[in-house]
């Protein structure tokens, strides 16, 4: 990595994907993206069941039992791997892991490994933690009102002010984070919402879904959300290639993105817990009766109602955002 003065989004880009990267490199450990935060994916299995309740869904309304399953952003493959697991009798599944890195060894055959979602898929898309990795430009308001690039240094993370947002990117903070007073921060989502319209471009019929840190035009935080991961623990945002750099994404300018793009599909933007619940997983205790009649079976799940009120907590991962497009399907979900 060189020691240079450069924007946020070309000095994410070098440190996550390029080939010394974050997410490129053997030197993270054989276990991944996994080793240095933790997702809903790896927080418990009934997540996976939450999406093969998804699958199953789509595949109803559509009236078919042969469905594909596209995992962008897919790590190891854990969330397909967990998916694959708990199919039902009689679904069939072509699941597609869309990741930079190498496939990992042992990984199940079924799991096509590939570097874009294929298109005119008929299924479901499947986006999470995904766009809060694609590096976006940094905004800061200068001393006379005037947001400017925010230019970092490689080795340090330290930071200074650069040249006036301009073009496009300024109509996109105009649109979609309005910046005022000095100090202010924003992280600037264009490449986000390209990012996410293509690939929801991707679903011939079925659904598309996003779910990542979000936040809403109304309550932008003021000094934005650049951060950054390394063994489990949040650490300074430095583009090195030896952490994940990581910012909250505005769902709201990604689903007008889809919008624009002409293709049709509906939009619901919820959050996770009240996703997860439509879906069966709840948080609810056994009922202690249970203990005596089947003791085992309420280990089983007084564990299982721990991990469902994790996936669904208010505060935590209960507060995560959630943006479903629905295409060739009905607006509203039977």
């Amino acid at each position: 990595m060189t020691d240079e003065w450069r924007g946020w989004r070309e000095a994410a880009e070098a440190a996550l994907y390029g080939d010394e990267g974050f997410y490129r490199s053997p030197l993270r450990g054989p276990e991944g993206p996994a080793g240095h935060f933790r997702t809903s994916v790896h927080a418990s299995p009934l997540f996976a069941a939450a999406v093969v309740r998804l699958l199953t869904g789509i595949a109803r309304e559509l009236d078919t039992r042969t469905i594909t399953l596209i995992d962008v952003g897919a790590g190891r493959g854990e969330l397909l791997t967990g998916v694959l697991a708990a199919l039902p009798d009689g679904l069939e599944v072509t699941p597609y892991a869309v990741e930079v890195a190498d496939r990992p060894p042992g990984l199940d055959p079924r799991i096509r490994w590939c570097a874009e979602p294929p298109a005119g898929i008929t299924g479901l898309l499947f986006a999470n933690e995904w766009l809060d990795n694609v590096p976006a430009e940094v905004a800061e308001v200068d001393a006379a009102g005037v947001p400017r690039y925010v230019q970092v240094r490689t080795s340090d993370g330290a930071e200074r002010l650069g040249a006036p947002v301009a073009g496009a990117d300024a109509a996109w903070l105009e649109r979609w984070w309005p910046l005022s007073a000095p100090g202010e921060r924003a992280e600037i989502g264009r490449p986000r919402d390209a990012a996410w319209a293509r690939a929801a471009g991707c679903v011939e019929a079925g659904l598309a879904v996003a779910v990542d840190y979000t936040h809403v035009r109304d309550a932008r935080p003021p000094f934005g959300t650049l951060t950054g991961f390394r063994g489990g623990r949040e650490v300074r945002p430095v583009p090195d290639g030896s952490r994940d750099l990581t910012a909250h994404v505005a769902l709201d300018a990604c689903a007008a993105a889809v919008a624009e793009a002409g293709t049709g599909a509906s939009a619901e933007l919820t959050d996770q817990r009240t996703v997860l619940h439509r879906l069966g997983v709840g948080g609810g205790r056994p009922p202690l009766s249970l203990a005596a009649t089947d003791p085992a079976g309420y280990v089983t799940a007084l564990a299982a109602a721990g991990e469902a009120a994790e996936l669904t907590a208010r505060g935590g991962l209960g507060d995560f955002g959630w943006l479903l497009h629905r295409v060739g399907l009905p607006a509203a979900p039977p």
